[in-house]
């Protein structure tokens, strides 16, 4: 059974609806985080539990950006996105992993070989540009790196400063914006 496409309209009235319902989700955040100060009863070992889950899935995209912006109402925002951008480097471990065991294959993906070359070329720089970048399908550099067999010290470190360098300006970001509307609980 063939599935109905979606018109441009109703793609651009989708795509509004996830923004306010994100916006509903963070506001909703950011009244627990008030109200229950949950993040500071976590501390940096939850930031990075929830950053390591949140990175863990394989291609399924899960919010650590909004755990690192409420955790500054309690939470120092350096350490913060220290304790962020290790679990999340970590997590991202499985699309790696996927990539050396061989069960996936990017062969035929398009601009498989064109990534391919960048990587062996840029190694640990071309990770860490894509980590920073918001990238939902950051997974596939992971596989990639994976399938070219990159050391994993090397991507784990390119991994850890692309997406801790991206969780220093959310940190920081979420402490101005945060301080501003009196959320900090300090």
């Amino acid at each position: 059974m063939k599935r109905p496409q979606l018109t441009p309209t109703q793609q651009a009235v989708l795509r509004f609806t996830m923004a306010v319902l994100l916006t509903l989700a963070a506001m909703a955040g950011l009244w627990v985080v008030r109200h229950y100060d949950l993040i500071s009863k976590v501390g940096y070992a939850g930031i990075f539990l929830l950053g390591f889950l949140a990175n863990a899935t394989i291609i399924l995209p899960a919010p650590s950006w909004a755990v690192t912006i409420f955790a500054t109402a309690t939470l120092h925002p350096f350490f913060v996105a220290v304790a962020a951008g290790a679990g999340e480097a970590l997590g991202e471990i499985t699309g790696y992993l996927a990539g050396s065991s061989g069960s996936i294959v990017l062969e035929d993906r398009d601009n498989y070989q064109r990534s391919a070359r960048l990587m062996k070329r840029w190694g640990v720089w071309f990770i860490m540009v894509l980590a920073f970048i918001p990238n939902p399908a950051f997974d596939l550099v992971g596989i990639l790196a994976g399938a070219l067999r990159m050391p994993v010290p090397k991507f784990l470190w390119g991994t850890f400063l692309g997406k801790f360098a991206r969780d220093l300006l959310l940190a920081y970001g979420g402490y101005g914006l945060l301080s501003h509307f009196h959320f900090l609980g300090r």
